[in-house]
């Protein structure tokens, strides 16, 4: 390990930065966040320095270095312009090499911290790449070999880390004396911090709710003899249409963090891949002709592993709150005092229409999308108004319809569609088998059963369908009707 990685405490602190490029200005932004009192010498500046210069942040004086310069510094920069920057951003006094290692010298004599930007062979500190999560920090550094690199693993990094990762260190910093007084043995408090954070209260300053955070927080500690916290809680989270890439930054952490996933059959192997490997997995997917677990039993399931304490994930396909049931188990677990989080995902009409080039409102050709699901009940079809499917300016997404394709069609033709009306079959959206079927709707019936289909599938009928052949198509498979 060439560099021991250390966080320095610089507000308040003079630091010099040599030159006024765009490379200074990122390293004076840093600087400033750190709280620091930046002094540039520089003959010319950016406009960003100038207007920090104007707020009085800074200080700019147009001279060259010299080595009284360093009296009561803590860090120096030089920050001549990199490689990328035009010659119109290079000062005409631009630093050379000599000077900058003279410079170097200077400060490491005088035992101040200095950074010469791209020549780590005159550094004695770097600039790692900085995932700021305030007053959370991580630091990713490349020991000056490979910038490129530092840059494309903070950006995983920052996909990682929730956005308020942050005021969760801050709500546990502002309760430490009173638990470190509450539950006094070590090990019993580390478990009791392991459930806050991972638990039901973490989750809720994760997403936002602080003061009911600090009420649960606030009961906890002050119970008669404060634990971890009993119960667990349930995330419903929305698996999107199969391609495990169109998973949220939420709904991969979860999965990655969760005890037990209780998942639908239509979930792919691709997003149960992402589960935390030591995980239980349970399956509660119906299928045609096999509803191996009835919703009031999933309900219950949940509700138990939650009692239990496990951090459980329901996983849907597509958006758990539509046509996902995902109200019904939201307020079954509510009723029972458990903690819900809900995560929304791409619906399966969004993205096979997406992934099929179909947009499902177009300036010309619909001005309004329903979206019914080919099932009973008050979502489905047959609850439907037919002037809907009627109107000639209106797109009809139908989930789970290959086997009431026909039965749509006769409907809409009678309530004034025209026959001619375009309409699509989508068959395994954003997975790489995918299969668009494209037909008209006096055939549509005829069109599901001759592909003999297995699904699942997503029927769109309006004249957005005949839209797709001019727009650019995800996937790679399309087949022609007939």
């Amino acid at each position: 390990m060439r560099y021991l990685p250390l966080f320095a405490d610089l507000a308040g602190r003079r630091c010099l930065v040599i030159g006024g490029t765009e490379t200074a200005a990122r390293k004076i932004r840093l600087l400033l966040k750190a709280g620091a009192i930046p002094l540039v010498l520089a003959d010319t500046v950016t406009e960003e320095i100038a207007a920090a210069a104007d707020r009085q942040e800074l200080l700019i004086e147009n001279r060259r270095f010299t080595p009284m310069d360093l009296t009561d510094v803590s860090l120096v920069v030089v920050a001549n312009a990199s490689e990328s920057e035009s010659e119109a951003q290079i000062s005409e006094t631009a630093i050379d090499e000599a000077e900058a290692k003279a410079i170097s010298i200077a400060a490491r004599r005088a035992g101040i911290p200095v950074n010469v930007v791209d020549r780590p062979d005159l550094c004695s500190v770097i600039f790692p790449g900085i995932i700021d999560r305030d007053p959370i920090l991580v630091a990713v550094a490349s020991a000056g070999n490979s910038p490129v690199l530092v840059r494309r693993l903070r950006e995983k990094i920052e996909a990682a880390l929730p956005s308020r990762i942050g005021r969760l260190a801050s709500f546990a910093g502002r309760f430490r004396s009173a638990v470190a007084r509450a539950v006094t043995a070590p090990s019993a408090r580390r478990a009791f911090w392991e459930r806050v954070l991972d638990g039901p209260i973490g989750s809720r300053v994760l997403r936002g709710d602080e003061p009911a955070a600090t009420e649960a927080m606030l009961r906890l500690i002050n119970a008669p003899h404060p634990s971890a916290p009993p119960l667990g809680n349930v995330a419903l989270v929305g698996a999107g249409p199969g391609d495990p890439d169109l998973l949220t930054l939420r709904a991969l952490r979860l999965l990655q963090e969760a005890d037990v996933v209780v998942h639908d059959a239509l979930i792919g192997d691709g997003v149960l891949d992402l589960v935390r490997r030591d995980a239980a997995r349970i399956d509660v997917g119906k299928r045609k002709g096999d509803h191996r677990s009835s919703q009031a039993e999933i309900n219950q399931l949940l509700a138990d592993q939650a009692k239990a304490g496990q951090r459980v994930v329901r996983l849907k396909g597509g958006d758990p709150f539509l046509f996902g049931r995902g109200g019904e188990e939201m307020d079954f677990l509510r009723a029972h005092g458990i903690d819900v989080e809900v995560v929304p995902g791409i619906t399966a009409a969004l993205g096979a229409a997406a992934a099929s080039g179909i947009p499902l409102t177009h300036r010309h050709h619909a001005s309004a999308v329903t979206f019914i699901t080919g099932h009973g009940g008050s979502e489905g079809a047959d609850s439907l108004d037919d002037t809907l499917l009627g109107n000639a300016n209106h797109t009809v997404a139908v989930y789970m319809g290959l086997s009431v394709a026909g039965q749509v069609a006769a409907r809409a033709i009678a309530a004034g569609r025209a026959g001619s009306t375009p309409v699509a079959v989508i068959d395994r959206a954003t997975h790489t088998d995918q299969q668009v079927l494209h037909g008209t709707l006096s055939d549509l019936g005829a069109l599901v059963e001759r592909a003999a289909l297995t699904g699942p599938a997503l029927l769109i009928i309006g004249e957005v369908a005949a839209v797709a052949g001019l727009m650019p198509v995800a996937a790679p498979l399309r087949r022609a009707a007939g």
